[in-house]
């Protein structure tokens, strides 16, 4: 098996500018319209945005890799990088790691590449890991970096990286690429084209024991923002992550020729899909700001608390729905308050009722298919 990196024009990729036009005019389009629609938010609410989303980020980039981590201690991680108030708990090494690298990647996304920038990266990510030779730094080992599955004793090998001894010859080349391909650099790419060969040429080389694939997302992440000139704040990795077989198989398609305009088209609908899903959630907030208008003064304590519940869950909602059980869990009240109290929602217009007897559920009124929430 050839590899792109042992193609005789290796790094030089190609592609059909052509066929990804149309999504980068868009691109460029909806980043100017999510970023104006923020503007419609109260200040809270956009610091919210940018936590929120940047904890979704951190979760399913790990995620993606097998890595299931705690939101909830994610996102306090995050809120005291950017110094806002939080909770005391105690943070596992893991959550720390993934929210100071994404904390790093918004507070420094319109700095140039360097090797130091991913060596610190390296370094949060692998917080606490034993396992590994080099934290911090390149790869040096001898063994052939490659990526499998299947039984041990006959793996399928869907890619080999290059060899340990290339890789800071690799780098330079892809660090020279990646800052010269910049706005601002000496021959600037479109943004969705740029992001795309960055995420796939990093993977290639695969620099890294581990991390490379978070570490590549976050690349791709950087290019985007450098492009619209501040922080895209867009949901690739969430994005990713509801078809991680299409991304993978992407990948894999697309790491044996220089052609790789098959890669740009899925990534660039990718984009294009996360970017719509920021654009639903600011709609989210400004809704939630409305409604919130037209219940002050109308609301119980348990009420509200029953609500800003609901609203912690977000676009998708509470999967299937707020049930009486949960809303008694939620309130600790008893069931004829219970009903009381959701009735009084259904008729202040806060929650819709769908179903009947044990089956009944309620949705936030401000999302408007029960069917997009679970």
């Amino acid at each position: 098996m050839t590899w792109n990196w042992q193609q005789e024009d290796w790094p030089n990729f190609t592609y059909d500018r052509e066929a990804l036009a149309s999504n980068e005019t868009q691109f460029i389009h909806e980043a100017g319209m999510v970023h104006g629609a923020t503007k419609h938010l109260t200040e809270r609410d956009q610091s919210q945005l940018t936590i929120d989303l940047i904890s979704n980020e951190a979760v399913t980039t790990s995620e993606i890799e097998g890595e299931i981590l705690n939101r909830d201690s994610v996102q306090s991680s995050i809120r005291q990088n950017f110094g806002l108030d939080t909770d005391t708990r105690k943070i596992p090494l893991a959550e720390q790691g993934i929210a100071a690298l994404m904390s790093d990647l918004y507070q420094h996304s319109g700095t140039a590449l360097s090797d130091e920038q991913l060596f610190d990266w390296h370094a949060m990510l692998m917080r606490g890991r034993k396992d590994l030779i080099t934290i911090g730094a390149y790869r040096t080992t001898q063994n052939p970096m490659q990526v499998v599955s299947g039984p041990i004793a006959t793996p399928k090998v869907h890619f080999e990286a290059p060899p340990s001894h290339r890789i800071p010859m690799e780098m330079n080349q892809f660090l020279a690429w990646f800052n010269h391909t910049a706005p601002e650099g000496q021959q600037p790419l479109p943004a969705l084209a740029r992001a795309g060969i960055a995420h796939l040429y990093f993977e290639s080389i695969h620099p890294f024991e581990d991390g490379n694939g978070r570490i590549g997302r976050a690349l791709s992440e950087k290019a985007l923002s450098q492009s619209v000139g501040r922080p895209t704040l867009i949901a690739l990795s969430q994005t990713i992550c509801r078809n991680r077989k299409a991304y993978y198989q992407a990948l894999e398609d697309n790491n044996k020729d220089l052609d790789i305009t098959d890669w740009l088209i899925y990534f660039t609908r990718t984009v294009l899909d996360a970017q719509q899903y920021t654009q639903h959630l600011i709609d989210f907030l400004i809704a939630k700001t409305r409604l919130y208008d037209q219940l002050r003064g109308k609301l119980n304590e348990r009420q509200d608390k029953a609500l800003a519940r609901m609203f912690r869950e977000g676009l998708d909602g509470f999967k299937g729905g707020l049930s009486a059980e949960n809303y008694l869990k939620i309130t600790n009240t008893s069931r004829a308050t219970a009903t009381r109290d959701l009735q009084d929602l259904v008729e202040l217009g806060a929650l819709r009722k769908t179903g009947e007897l044990k089956h009944t559920r309620y949705w936030l009124n401000i999302l408007k298919e029960p069917s997009k929430q679970s």
